[in-house]
Formats: C-alpha cells, sequence, structure tokens
C-alpha cells in the first residue's frame, strides 16, 4: 500500500472521473473557474498520468464572464459508450447541466448539450439494455435523484425518483452508477467537502434501487484519523484495471497543521470484494508516498500546435485582448487591466498549479513598455481576494519593484525598490521569483546580471481554503495590471513574459 504515488494528480485536481478503454485509462477532474475546463489526461497504469487536453475549449461551450470565483464547472463524470466519450458536468452559477462527446478524448470535443433541472455532480449510467440514466445531487439537500434521459437530446424521460436520500443526513453528491456481476452498485460523497468527507456505497438489483447500504459505511474516510497527513478523502470513482484488479481514484487534502492551500488533490487506492462489497485500501489509512518519477525542475513554454500550452489557465476566459501568445519567441504578452488581479473575470493573468510545497517560478519579464499606472510580475493566487504578487510598477516613467498583499479586505503594497533606467537595452527586463515551503513564500528579482534582491515574504496560510474559502487551490504565473486613476483602452503599455521555469522541490 505504502508504494502507490499518492497523490496521482499533485495541486488543484478535485473530483476525479475515469473510465477505461482496453488497455488506456482516461481521467477528468473539476476546474471551477477556471478556462479552459475539465482538464483531461491518460494513462496506461492509473498511477501515472500526462494531460492531453480539455474538454471545454471554446466559449460556445463554456463562457464563465463574470463568475465568482469557486463558481463554474463541479464534478464532471466521464464515461465510454458504443465508441463515443462522454463528459457531463455542471455550470454553476451559468448553463446548468451539460454533457459534450468526442471519439477523442484530446479533443475536440463537440458543442454542448444542455440537461434541465437544478442541483450538481451529474452521472451518466448506460445500461445494457440501452437505457441511460442521468443521476444528480438535490440542490434542496433532499438526496440524489435520477432520471432516464435521451442521450441524443438531453431531454429527460419519465418520473424522477429518489434513489438515496443519504447515509447519514440527505446532503448527498458525486453519485456513479454501475453495474458489477449481478448487482448494480450507487457509489455517493457524503459528510461535506472538507474534513468530514467520505465515500459510501449501496446495491441493488436494477440501476433504479431500492439500493441497500454496505454495512462496512463509509467505505473510505479520514474524519477519524485526525492525525493522518492525509485528509478529506472521498468523491470517488471506481476502476477496474486490464489485470482484473480493483481501484478508487478520489479527492484527499494534503493540510499544513490547520490548513491547506494546494486544493483538493487526486489520489488512488486499491479495492477488495469481499461478499461483493469493496473494500479500500483494506480498510487501512491513506498515506503519503514517494511519487512516480516527475520532471523537478523546467522550462514552461507557452506554445503548442494549438496555441497556448495546456498547463496555462486564465481566470474566466483568455482575453484576446490582454493575453496573447507570441509563437515566435515563445513568449507571451500582457497588456494591464484595471484593479489587476482583483478583477472577477478575465484578468491579465494565465496561472499554472502548484503542485508541491517547495516551489519556485522564474520569469523574465521585459518592463520597458509599460505606461504611467501599469504593472507587470508574477503572482501566486487562491481568488480575486486573497493573493501576493511582485511586479515592476510604472510611476511617472521611473519602475519601481514592488510586492502586493491582498488578504481579503486588506490590502498592503510595500515601499518600491527603484530599477535602473531601461535605456539601457541590458536594463529592459526583470527576472522574478517566487519560491515556497510548506509555510511562506517568498519574493525576489534580478535585473541584467545583478545580484538577488529579496523583497518579502508572505504566510501560505492566507491563501488556504480554510481562509479564502472556495473549492480551489492555488496558481502561479505572469501577469499585468493597471493601478491609476482610471483606465483607457488605448493607452495602456504592454509586458512580455519569456524564460519561464518552474521547479518543485519536496
Amino acid at each position: 500500500m505504502s508504494q502507490l504515488p499518492n497523490p496521482v494528480l499533485p495541486g488543484f485536481y478535485p473530483d476525479p472521473s475515469v473510465c477505461r478503454v482496453g488497455s488506456d485509462y482516461y481521467m477528468v477532474t473539476s476546474s471551477f473557474e477556471y478556462f479552459p475546463g475539465v482538464p483531461v489526461f491518460h494513462s496506461t497504469d492509473l498511477f501515472s498520468w500526462r494531460q492531453i487536453g480539455h474538454c471545454l475549449t471554446r466559449r460556445s461551450q463554456l463562457d464563465l464572464t463574470g463568475r465568482r470565483s469557486s463558481d463554474g464547472i463541479f464534478a464532471p463524470t466521464l464515461r465510454y459508450h458504443d465508441g463515443t466519450f462522454y463528459m457531463i458536468t455542471t455550470d454553476v452559477g451559468g448553463a446548468g447541466h451539460l454533457y459534450v462527446t468526442t471519439d477523442d478524448p484530446a479533443g475536440p470535443w463537440s458543442d454542448p448539450i444542455y440537461v434541465q433541472g437544478p442541483g450538481f455532480d451529474p452521472d451518466l449510467f448506460f445500461d445494457v439494455d440501452g437505457t441511460v440514466y442521468f443521476s444528480r445531487e438535490d440542490i434542496s439537500g433532499y438526496g440524489i435523484r435520477q432520471f432516464q434521459i435521451d442521450i441524443e437530446t438531453g431531454m429527460l424521460l419519465g418520473q424522477e425518483r429518489i434513489i438515496w436520500d443519504g447515509l447519514e443526513d440527505t446532503l448527498c453528491e458525486a453519485p456513479h452508477i454501475y453495474r458489477i456481476g449481478p448487482w448494480y452498485y450507487l457509489l455517493v460523497a457524503e459528510g461535506g467537502t472538507h474534513r468530514g468527507h467520505m465515500v459510501v456505497v449501496a446495491r441493488g438489483t436494477a440501476p433504479t434501487g431500492p439500493f441497500e447500504p454496505c454495512p462496512q459505511n463509509p467505505i473510505l474516510t479520514h474524519r477519524h484519523r485526525v492525525m493522518s497527513e492525509v485528509q478529506a478523502t472521498g468523491h470517488g470513482d471506481l476502476i477496474q484495471k486490464t489485470d482484473g484488479s480493483w481501484w478508487l481514484l478520489f479527492l484527499g487534502i494534503r493540510p499544513v497543521g490547520k490548513w491547506h492551500h494546494l486544493g483538493r488533490e487526486t489520489f488512488i487506492a486499491p479495492v477488495q470484494w469481499i461478499d461483493s462489497w469493496p473494500v479500500v485500501n483494506n480498510g487501512e489509512a491513506i498515506a503519503l508516498s514517494t511519487p512516480v518519477t516527475r520532471q523537478n525542475s523546467y522550462r514552461i513554454g507557452f506554445t503548442n500546435d494549438t496555441g497556448l500550452s495546456m498547463e496555462w489557465n486564465a481566470r474566466g476566459f483568455f482575453d484576446p485582448e490582454r493575453i496573447t501568445v507570441q509563437p515566435e519567441s515563445d513568449s507571451l504578452l500582457l497588456v494591464p487591466n484595471k484593479n489587476g488581479l482583483s478583477q472577477i473575470t478575465a484578468p491579465s493573468f494565465v496561472g499554472r498549479r502548484q503542485t508541491a510545497f517547495k516551489t519556485r517560478i522564474r520569469a523574465r519579464i521585459d518592463v520597458s513598455q509599460l505606461k504611467d499606472g501599469d504593472e507587470a510580475g508574477l503572482a501566486v493566487i487562491m481568488n480575486e481576494q486573497h493573493y501576493y504578487a511582485i511586479s515592476c510598477i510604472c510611476r511617472a516613467d521611473n519602475r519601481e519593484v514592488v510586492l502586493r498583499r491582498q488578504i481579503g479586505e486588506l490590502s498592503v503594497l510595500s515601499d518600491g525598490i527603484l530599477l535602473a533606467p531601461t535605456d539601457d537595452e541590458s536594463l529592459r527586463s526583470v527576472v522574478f521569483t517566487i519560491s515556497s515551503d510548506r509555510q511562506r513564500y517568498y519574493f525576489s528579482f534580478q535585473q541584467a546580471n545583478g545580484s538577488m534582491n529579496t523583497v518579502g515574504s508572505g504566510e501560505c496560510r492566507y491563501l488556504s481554503t480554510e481562509v479564502a474559502g472556495g473549492f480551489t487551490g492555488v496558481y502561479l504565473g505572469p501577469y499585468a495590471g493597471y493601478y491609476g486613476p482610471q483606465e483607457s483602452n488605448n493607452c495602456r503599455g504592454t509586458a512580455v513574459v519569456s524564460d519561464l521555469t518552474y521547479e518543485t522541490m519536496d
């Protein structure tokens, strides 16, 4: 058990759903307010995963305009049936339930088919007789609801039924239905999404129930293991490997004391069947272990064959007027926007998930074209009210390095450190660095061949879910903002980001 490479997807990758096609495995996770939506991963062993794309890459599929942090894409389910992949999810605060299809999980995926009704965490189950069932969490907190569905149109058929009203309370989520042997199994998450989280299972002779609860429920939880290094285990999906073994992919967190800031991550555990009931990890605690071989230090490009590299996300959407990929130089051009990182939708920011406690991100940013009130730099962000950022700000043609700390309504701006004039070609750019350990972020910069200057630090806990709220994790990346008295779209400067590297040192 201890040799499992947990977490298999470190960083903000919650609510995993998995399917198998032949000897290949595919997985998706929630993405909330980040675009593109629903990352897609491929594996041949369930332990080592490589991202191959996103399901929702066009604004015709997903329009997150005006969406608040931790709204957007909740809990996708990925299924494969008769040559077609189906990904169903809920756009909370927007279009509601929707599903897209493809014959290639790397994409592109179809435009959405919408499903009427409240709630979130939808599931599709294809029965052997051709009937398709749509199940979801009921937003009013009264169990798991189910309809039959016309998979061609998204129309719900027949009468709605309650198939599960909760093991301990009626606030249930993340339903998944499977047919295994003679039984239909219903897997459900309960206990909230934090340290009381758990997975329960029930079985019946039909996909509509009635479902008999497992005598050993919950089959996975750490709510009584308060000293475990992994907490909040829940929201799982079952999968059988080609060798016949069974596994559970599920979410969990790695807290630092009372806090967690990396987000809910994807873990894996083996499943045994005893008396036709699943037993997860032999009933033992889920432990952290040495991950499979991953590259620990690498340069991150901004471009690939289809545009921005897939590990980058924007908040809301990529605004082409403010974020432009420059393929010839593998760089990113950013135009500052009003309020910078405090902008709810589509700030001039692109980021990648923080995947380890000890990290370092470094980028070269050409600041010579910034205008009065503009700034550009690197940020670590939880949401628009909780972030740190080191940047160069332009003030009356002078350029100074500052550190922003935004914690709720408290906003602190450090004293500026004056940069050398950019008339000299070698001084046009600044190398910004953010490094971290389990407790703090550290911010520094270097101009041309000068020495590294440390500007300050900030505590990780202020970017944690326990302080900032929400369902996501921290992102790291470059940004540009405008903090002058008013904004004029035709007079903003630009910043060019290049030579970006990301390191993990856990």
